[in-house]
């Protein structure tokens, strides 16, 4: 055992310390298979802390595995994680008991440096690996330092693998954020390490990215062998491609579980935040056992019970449905069809945009773009990453001004105004939340806007907001410092605190857990009564489902098409087209052949049958999620609802 010279007594024995959770353990030997990473009774805290962030941990991670850490908010996956590659005590110090063995080697004994080449690992704020000019630099970086005489041939490999080698040449500064996720991605691959730790692998990328990132780290783990450890809030993702589950809760794992058992175990899942996703809720409400764990399992599970309406004479593919309106493609169109069309918000004529390559030449991004923006209207943009969505959003603000055509808020044209007064109009929360922190407490960031502009009342505004974003027991806190979730709400106060027409939100639920997540939709449904149009830039389909009156499709610089969400997910053609993958529910759906479409699992549920003259199981109402089904009561060491006639899974093996 290592321990720093502490302040304390030893975290990790400190008298009184809690004990980790009395469940399955979580150090599960594997079989047959030496292991990859073994931490043995870890305990951490961090300077100016009261108690340890992680507690007593043990936890065996075999060589070749594909291990997904879950768990809410503040349950310390991401700093279990740190003590992997050695930033846990190296860089991220405090007091430290217990010891972390990668590969046979103790990380106490080796630098940062020295492991980074065995461990590979993109963060959570991937943004700040990015060193280099440009993609080419960035990616190279990591073998020119360590000295490999083929650093272009790894470099390529690692743009080839992630599909992003037209990529090479571009600025780092000029990619979308999904892009640049894939870039400190193809950074850590370059190295070719052991290990490699993905922190929200899927943050920010378009649905289609985020499918081919998991079935790239699939192929990685499967083909070259190479221990994949994702922190994932997706269970979806998780269900479908992981070997095991880690479930963390309090600074200790739960349990460490092969990922079917795991997915059985759904109400553990949820009461530690990490809802089933549909698949598994909706076959395990259909009484299947084992539970689901993709999209096809999950419709045959559900095809001899479900209720399926109007089937015998189903619509042509693309069609929209019954209820549907059939909306224009490509172009703009009122709010509501057949009414007087709403008061435009904001307006752009012939908009040309683009940005400068290292070669010189212009990158298209918005190509002759005509839309309007009308009161009342919640608009989601979506498409690729790279499709225009933030570049829309910042000519919207003023922050950029187009290099051919007009764009107008409230009638006022963005290139006769700085950003800075069309903030009066328009207010556009970053992808980051991080950069809208600019003072020491979230009520001095809220206030910063009424306060310059000398509002009457602006003390009463800003507490009003404060109240209506639930962070008064926050507000003088240093924004930097809360959860992501928190962080989102505190930036829409400062958006809200701007009283703006228009109000741009660029990824409002990206990296969130799926209750900060739930949090963050439920507020954004509330701003009817305080801005006239909302704009929300997304990759995320469950919000478009749950939330949005009006989706734009971006692609190729134009709107592709401008629908309802149930039209969207309605037409396969289309959603193939523009790499949108419709939420897991309406997948099913669409494998089952109902309509009109069920977008939720919510509304999915309607279609089962009682069984045995029973109602079908019902969940709490949550937008765009459903609960498990299964009792919260059930044990877990023997989960009740698993069949009688399955044989119970040894919670010490982990396949």
């Amino acid at each position: 055992m290592h321990t720093v010279p502490p302040t304390t007594a030893p975290s990790g024995h400190a008298a009184g310390a809690p004990a980790r959770p009395a469940t399955a353990p979580a150090a599960a030997p594997t079989a047959h298979r030496e292991p990859a990473i073994v931490v043995k009774d870890l305990s951490f805290r961090y300077p100016g802390t009261e108690r340890d962030t992680l507690r007593n941990v043990d936890l065996t991670i075999a060589r070749g595995d594909f291990v997904a850490v879950v768990g809410g908010n503040g349950s310390a996956k991401t700093t279990l994680c740190k003590t992997f590659n050695g930033l846990v005590p190296h860089y991220w110090n405090g007091d430290f008991a217990g010891s972390v063995h990668v590969g046979g080697v103790d990380t106490w004994d080796s630098s940062v440096a020295e492991l980074s080449s065995r461990v590979g690992y993109v963060y959570q704020d991937f943004q700040n690996q990015l060193v280099r000019p440009t993609v080419r630099d960035e990616v190279a970086f990591g073998p020119l330092n360590f000295g490999h005489a083929d650093y272009r041939e790894r470099t390529d490999e690692a743009l080839a693998q992630l599909g992003i080698a037209h990529l090479r040449d571009h600025f780092v500064w000029q990619l979308s954020g999904g892009q640049a996720h894939l870039v400190a991605l193809a950074a850590a691959l370059a190295l070719r390490p052991e290990v490699i730790v993905v922190d929200e692998p899927v943050a920010e990328l378009d649905p289609a990215r985020a499918r081919e990132i998991y079935q790239r780290l699939r192929d990685l783990n499967r083909r070259e062998g190479i221990t994949v450890v994702t922190i994932e809030h997706h269970a979806e993702f998780i269900a479908e491609f992981a070997r095991s589950v880690v479930l963390m809760a309090d600074g200790a794992p739960v349990w460490h579980l092969p990922v079917q058992e795991a997915m059985d175990r759904h109400a553990d899942l949820a009461a530690h935040g990490v809802p089933a996703p549909d698949a598994v809720a909706l076959s395990a409400a259909a009484g299947a056992r084992p539970v689901a764990l993709d999209v096809a399992s999950a419709a045959e599970a559900l095809r001899p019970v479900v209720a399926v309406r109007a089937t015998e004479h189903p619509r042509p593919a693309g069609e929209p449905g019954p209820t549907d309106e059939p909306g224009p493609t490509g172009a703009s169109r009122p709010a509501c069809e057949g009414t007087d069309p709403a008061p435009v918000v904001a307006s752009l004529r012939g908009v040309r945009h683009g940005y400068r390559s290292v070669a010189g030449g212009l990158s298209t991004v918005l190509d002759d773009l005509d839309l309007d923006l009308r009161a009342g209207e919640r608009v989601a943009l979506v498409g690729t990453n790279g499709a225009g969505k933030t570049t829309l959003m910042k000519l919207l603000t003023g922050l950029i001004v187009p290099r051919a055509g007009t764009v107008t808020v409230d009638g006022i044209d963005t290139r006769s105004r700085s950003a800075a007064r069309m903030a009066d109009h328009v207010s556009y929360l970053y992808q980051h939340p991080q950069q809208m922190f600019l003072k020491d407490t979230v009520r001095e960031d809220i206030a910063l806007f009424p306060r310059g502009r000398k509002v009457p009342d602006a003390e009463e505004i800003v507490e009003g907001i404060i109240q209506e974003v639930g962070l008064a027991a926050l507000a003088d806190r240093d924004g930097r410092s809360l959860s992501g979730g928190q962080q989102r709400r505190a930036t829409l106060g400062i958006g809200l605190a701007m009283r703006p027409s228009l109000l741009l939100l660029d990824e409002p639920t990206s990296s969130l857990d799926i209750r900060s997540r739930d949090d963050v939709t439920a507020m954004l449904a509330a701003l009817a009564d305080t801005v006239r149009c909302a704009v929300v830039a997304t990759h995320d389909m469950e919000l478009v489902a749950t939330w949005a009156s009006r989706v734009l499709v971006l692609d190729q610089g134009q709107v592709l098409a401008d629908v309802t969400p149930r039209e969207l997910f309605s037409r396969p053609e289309l959603t193939a087209r523009t790499r949108l993958i419709p939420p897991q529910a309406a997948r099913i759906a669409l494998e089952l052949g109902l309509y009109p479409l069920p977008l939720t699992a919510a509304e999915l549920r309607a279609h089962l049958p009682a069984a045995g003259g029973r109602p079908a199981p019902s969940a709490p109402a949550v937008p765009g999620r459903s609960a498990p089904s299964a009792p919260a009561t059930a044990p877990t060491d023997a989960p009740a609802h698993l069949a009688p006639s399955a044989p119970a899974l040894d919670p010490q093996e982990v396949r």
